[in-house]
């Protein structure tokens, strides 16, 4: 080594490094902490929410989380299905192609890749930038973030390699991630019952009578110890109810009225409308036992739709109870006060709207979602936020309130002007992908072109007087059809030409 090369560094590089371990010591010593992130994904929740504006549905600790947190109005999905849209969230971009689109969307664009300089997911890059990042339950697809849900799963791909310090799942007596996604109460699933299943259950069971009860004890354990760390988390806790099958202990079932619970405002196929935008209830209808097959053809009987409305609104306040755990442990470790909350809904659920009970449509109720976000040193009271927002715009709004730098342009946009009220310049365009379509939602209205033989491939719906999608429009007003498109054209990527 040349020591004359080391004294002929310049005083001011010196002083430079000094204060960068400085500023170091003080990162792992505690001082000038960055906020730690509780990510709560839920799978197909709708804006069926206290704070959302539902009268019957019973969901205090969702509730109570809102009262201090910005929560967002009008947030959409990029795709509603479930893989999908966790890919879009995760990276922040839009689909690009027909892949991108599938539940295997993580698998065949992301997994089994060398590290790249771009971060595979935000929490990737989180990471990178000095957060301890932990994994629990349903984050992206796979249940166990590996490509094999058996027993045998061990030595198997990750599904995000380079996202997670831990992650974490307990399947119980249920013994693999597959089967524990469609648990019964007695450790049986829809595969091991070959179908021969209802789509709910009500059983004489703890919390922990079910997967999602033993993931909330998970996160409970990791609360403890990260709280003990000298560095910032980032918690990810992913719960699999209001998803198929709405099994949930009876205890919920007990919160509700039947009869008091309303059936759909759009009960039959919106008018001028192909049933090419609609589907036969395929994921629903895989239940075997169910007392009826639904189809838009053979809608559910009234009493049958106040009966799996009830199954859902059951499996909702479920998860309901168990967030209220996580939220109570977060405060009696006083983390409550430098700790961000995301609640995010992984795409809507059509509960007979439109005849249709499932997700994989375009329209508003499939593609809409819950959205809350607490944080401490903005939101100490509830912000209702109006503007139309994507998923897509998560990736920046964490990026920039955990203080680090963008890594890469994704789709989306920063958030934090309108947690803080302080964004007039917002531009509002949601874009949703699938079923060889694009839409896009702006103000008062929803737009969707179908690439596609059957007619019609136009559908623009009228929020301001129809905001349940009851009536095409399109035909009716020409004159609006080529300013819709040129807005839908700036969310085309391309996708159905590849």
């Amino acid at each position: 080594m040349n020591y004359r090369n080391i004294h002929s560094i310049p005083i001011t590089i010196g002083i430079l490094m000094f204060l960068l371990a400085t500023k170091a010591f003080a990162f792992q010593t505690g001082k000038n902490r960055l906020p730690n992130v509780l990510f709560i994904f839920v799978d197909d929740l709708r804006t069926d929410l206290g704070c959302y504006g539902n009268t019957v549905i019973k969901t205090p600790n969702i509730d109570k989380l809102a009262s201090g947190a910005g929560v967002f109005r009008h947030h959409y999905v990029q795709v509603p299905t479930c893989g999908a849209s966790r890919c879009s969230m995760l990276t922040g971009m839009a689909p690009k192609t027909r892949d991108h689109l599938s539940n295997e969307a993580i698998r065949n664009h992301i997994s089994g890749k060398s590290e790249k300089e771009a971060p595979e997911t935000f929490i990737h890059h989180l990471k990178r930038n000095g957060y301890t990042t932990v994994g629990i339950g349903k984050i992206s697809h796979y249940i166990d973030g590996l490509y094999d849900y058996t027993e045998s799963s061990e030595g198997t791909p990750p599904e995000l390699p380079y996202s997670w310090d831990r992650f974490l799942f307990d399947p119980g007596q249920w013994k693999d991630g597959w089967d524990a996604f469609f648990a019964y109460a007695d450790g049986s699933s829809r595969i091991t019952r070959k179908r021969q299943v209802r789509p709910y259950e009500m059983a004489e069971v703890s919390d922990e009578g079910y997967p999602d009860g033993l993931s909330a004890k998970l996160a409970i354990k990791q609360i403890d110890s990260l709280s003990n760390g000298e560095k910032p988390f980032f918690l990810a806790v992913g719960f699999f109810k209001p998803h198929l099958p709405f099994n949930a202990p009876k205890k919920y079932w007990d919160l509700y009225r039947r009869n008091a619970i309303p059936l759909t405002p759009s009960p039959m196929v919106p008018e001028k409308v192909n049933s090419a935008s609609l589907h036969s209830n395929k994921e629903f209808n895989r239940y075997l036992l169910g007392e009826e097959k639904p189809t838009p053809d053979n809608p559910a009987s009234r009493e049958y739709s106040r009966k799996i409305r009830h199954a859902y609104y059951a499996a909702v306040s479920y998860t309901d109870a168990l967030i209220g755990k996580l939220l109570d442990k977060l405060q009696s470790k006083g983390l409550d006060k430098n700790t961000i909350i995301v609640l995010w809904g992984d795409h809507g659920w059509q509960l007979g709207d439109h005849r249709i009970w499932g997700k994989h449509t375009l329209f508003e109720k499939a593609l809409k979602s819950p959205l809350i976000i607490s944080v401490p040193s903005i939101t100490r009271q509830r912000r209702n936020i109006d503007e139309i927002v994507s998923s897509v715009d998560i990736y920046p709004t964490l990026i920039e309130l955990c203080q680090a730098e963008m890594p890469h342009n994704t789709s989306g946009k920063s958030m934090v002007g309108l947690l803080r009220g302080e964004d007039p310049e917002w531009e509002e365009a949601a874009y949703g992908y699938y079923n060889n379509g694009i839409t896009v939602r702006v103000p008062g209205y929803r737009y969707t072109r179908y690439y596609r033989n059957e007619k019609p491939v136009v559908e623009l719906y009228d929020h301001h007087n129809d905001p349940e999608e009851n009536h095409n429009i399109a035909s009716d007003v020409p004159e609006l059809l080529l300013k819709f498109d040129k807005i839908l054209e700036k969310g085309n990527t391309g996708l159905y030409l590849n």
